[in-house]
């Protein structure tokens, strides 16, 4: 009886214990603090209704069925399919932890008989050549402010980077002809410096020098605040959302990073760039994932590229 009652109490204790070592291990690899904060949240939240539901507390009682009523309960709560695959990229990561320090075996992962939920084909209405060309010529030098703004909607235009990226990027990170991105999963790249990026990013720098000569500075962050701090994802947001508005760009687009994410993807691929060299520049794992940002290029752009690549038309 005693010795149960220890092993139920070990067990408990292991798997609080196991949410900490995870949060560690994942801060050990340098995952975004997005990324941990959203995986501890996740993981917690499971344990929390396993427990409440089934009274589950050691980590060898959890059964795909288990995750499977989780989900189950998720998606009564209205959660989109996004949502829950989130949900279980996450646990997948909690898991594959779990393998890795031994606490059990490949055959012991639950997730290997749990499926991702089918999301629905989203398409992406991004701007048009018109429109960047207007939100890439709505900030001016006058201000540091201004030159800011103006150099971090030429580069994400001009990179295709991730919102996060951007937040990221480092005095260092922006050399004379690349920019090194530190992306997902620890994973770096490089992406070129057009000669038109570059002549906004060394006004940008000069003007930067001289509003925070008597500021004390933080870290090395390349886009700062108003304050002399790394920029967040929310103000970069508010940035794009706020340049769209000045170029009264369509109502039906969401401007946001990501959109001109889709849009510098797309632009690309009209230059007649291949797809696999697209996806190395967005920083991809795979084609797969590059694909989904082309599905909104609209027919009309794809038979006018497939005329200009015609064989008959290129063989006369």
């Amino acid at each position: 009886m005693y010795k149960n009652i220890y092993y139920w109490r070990w067990f408990f204790i292991l798997l609080t214990d196991l949410l900490k070592e995870f949060k560690f291990d994942m801060q050990c690899k340098k995952f975004s603090p997005r990324t941990i904060k959203t995986a501890t949240n996740n993981t917690k939240a499971f344990f929390r209704y396993i427990n409440n539901e089934f009274k589950v507390t050691e980590l060898e009682e959890i059964t795909s069925l288990h995750i499977k009523k989780y989900i189950s309960y998720m998606q009564g709560l209205g959660r989109a399919e996004t949502y829950l695959n989130g949900i279980l990229k996450n646990l997948r990561m909690f898991y594959r932890y779990c393998i890795q320090e031994e606490y059990i075996s490949t055959k012991q992962n639950p997730m290997l008989k749990v499926n991702w939920q089918r999301e629905p084909k989203v398409i992406i209405n991004t701007f048009t050549d018109i429109e960047a060309r207007k939100m890439l010529k709505q900030w001016d030098f006058k201000s540091f402010y201004h030159a800011r703004n103006k150099a971090i909607i030429a580069t994400l235009f001009e990179t295709g980077i991730r919102n996060l990226e951007l937040c990221f990027l480092n005095i260092m990170d922006v050399r004379d002809r690349v920019i090194l991105i530190h992306g997902k999963g620890n994973k770096e790249r490089y992406v070129p410096i057009s000669p038109a990026l570059k002549k906004i990013l060394i006004r940008y720098e000069r003007i930067k020098k001289e509003y925070v000569k008597n500021k004390f500075l933080e870290d090395d962050a390349y886009f700062l605040s108003y304050r002399g701090r790394r920029m967040t994802v929310e103000s970069i947001e508010r940035v794009v959302k706020t340049t769209g508005e000045m170029a009264k760009v369509s109502k039906n687009i969401r401007c946001s990073p990501h959109t001109i994410r889709h849009y510098y993807a797309q632009f690309m691929l009209r230059q007649d760039l291949d797809v696999y060299t697209v996806s190395r520049l967005l920083g991809h794992e795979n084609i797969i994932i590059t694909k989904r940002y082309l599905q909104s290029i609209k027919d009309e752009e794809i038979i006018n590229m497939s005329i200009d690549t015609s064989p008959l038309m290129n063989l006369r």
